[in-house]
């Protein structure tokens, strides 16, 4: 079954004091080549030797944790958690959890309560200042200080490898490089291994000692890192052909197409959770083809946002807010909205569980569903399949979404957003967990389409080199004192 193995034999050996980086293209392996150093890979007895030397726990599973980019959104057996339920304040109760209750069980489940340890979990939480998130339910955390929980949650196991997949994508740069510095700690104190899994080659850490590229599901070598970065290929200032950019400038234009002259009006907007306060008195107005830049720190408001902008927010009906120049609340239903609005986001990927083949995935962006309900016509595969073309995911239409890389599948949703030709491009993220060609293309990609008339993106990225050349004006959001 070939597509259940690596191409070649692997030969792998982590070894005391060693640091690893896995490094790779969107869909070389790097998620089985980690499934076999953690045993989730089916292997003949006797391929895989571990030696956890007074260790605490015998098991693997006591040594080895891995972090993955789905554990981001909450646990993957949560059925309460959902596309906007950290945003809807009606589906908080007194079971819901928080950060603090939780972070608790499992510091209780993984270890005596002993001085040290108390001391161990105290600097922890100061270490990665996440002191202030303690009282907050688990389900408000933005995607950013949800990756801080999973992070402090795993660390306060004391595991003797720590295996994190893309550490780094969510983060705020300030967070980025707290979180490089609780690392560079925690590697430097020997107790704990490090194994990260990169997209992007320039995220490595200098804690790093070695690096194994995995290319075509064949392992490499272990590299120096200092080997690894001389030897690193070079990415081109420009990857999408101009035949394709010439066939997205020629799309044909929707007859429903929007020409007002204000996309998003907002007065004096305001959303509260209790006594948290989120946004406070917004002032915002977007203009017909302008391009946003989005920013802010973890947990600032940016989703919250976003969600009144794609009427998934239903404190939006108590705001002053026009859409397509129409108010809220005039009597539109959610449906007239998104028919106008491509978007993408790390919920939106949380959200899709269903091991639909990767054209329907992007087909029900025609239907603004999550899954599909509707089948399309031929003419609307034909315009799916053009797309995924364009995004080079062609070849993957009929592979089910959940046996695809996470940065395939990010590939997939890019596609599901366009496709419909949107007047207002909602980009949450969008770059999260591509490979360095990859980020170039989409981004090349975004360029390209807001060429086109009438054209409106909104973006979000907590990587100043990810915005695309063509943004025009910039929101910053910041914390607001909550009482």
């Amino acid at each position: 079954m070939p597509e259940w193995r690596m191409d070649e034999p692997v030969n792998y050996q982590l070894d005391k004091d060693e640091h690893h980086a896995i490094v790779g293209l969107n869909g070389s392996g790097k998620s089985m080549f980690v499934d076999i150093i953690t045993g989730s890979h089916p292997l003949f007895p006797e391929m895989a030797y571990y030696h956890f030397d007074n260790s605490k726990g015998s098991l693997l599973s006591d040594n080895i944790k891995h972090i993955t980019f789905r554990d981001t959104y909450g646990g993957d057996n949560d059925r309460t958690y959902f596309l906007q339920q950290r945003w809807n304040q009606m589906e908080i109760d007194k079971d819901t959890p928080t950060t603090g209750h939780l972070l608790e069980e499992a510091f209780l489940i993984e270890g005596d309560d002993t001085p040290e340890r108390r001391m161990m979990q105290k600097n922890i939480y100061q270490l990665f200042d996440i002191e202030h998130l303690l009282d907050k339910y688990i389900i408000l955390l933005s995607s950013g200080e949800l990756r801080k929980f999973k992070l402090v949650s795993a660390l306060l196991a004391q595991p003797r490898v720590l295996i994190l997949d893309n550490p780094f994508i969510g983060l705020d740069a300030q967070t980025r490089h707290q979180l490089k510095l609780l690392l560079e700690h925690v590697s430097g104190k020997h107790t704990v291994q490090l194994i990260l899994v990169l997209s992007k080659s320039d995220d490595i850490p200098n804690f790093i000692t070695h690096v194994i590229e995995v290319k075509d599901k064949c392992v490499g070598e272990k590299k120096t890192r200092l080997q690894y970065l001389s030897s690193r290929f070079t990415l081109p200032s420009h990857i999408l052909t101009q035949e394709r950019e010439q066939a997205i400038m020629n799309l044909p234009y929707s007859t429903n197409e929007h020409r007002t002259a204000e996309i998003v009006r907002m007065n004096h907007v305001t959303i509260r959770y209790g006594k948290r306060i989120i946004l406070k008195d917004l002032d915002w107005t977007v203009q017909n083809g302008e391009r946003w830049a989005l920013s802010g720190q973890n947990g600032s408001g940016k989703s919250t946002l976003l969600s009144l902008v794609c009427a998934d927010n239903p404190q939006s009906y108590a705001c002053d807010i026009a859409l397509f120049g129409r108010q809220r609340g005039s009597g539109e239903s959610i449906w007239d909205i998104k028919k106008h609005i491509g978007y993408v986001s790390p919920e939106m990927h949380r959200s899709y569980k269903c091991d639909l083949p990767a054209i329907r995935i992007v087909a029900s962006g025609l239907k603004d569903s999550i899954g599909l309900y509707v089948k399309p016509d031929k003419e609307d595969y034909k315009h799916c399949k053009w797309w995924m073309d364009i995004f080079g995911i062609a070849h993957l239409a009929d592979r089910t979404f959940l046996k695809l890389s996470s940065g395939e599948q990010r590939l997939v949703l890019l596609a599901r957003a366009f496709v419909k030709d949107p007047d207002l491009l909602i980009l949450d993220e969008p770059l999260h967990g591509l490979d360095d060609m990859n980020c170039r293309m989409v981004k090349d990609i975004i360029e390209t389409f807001c060429k086109r008339r009438n054209k409106t993106l909104i973006m979000v990225t907590h990587y100043e080199e990810e915005l695309p050349n063509c943004i025009t004006n910039k929101l910053n959001l910041s914390f607001h004192k909550n009482t």
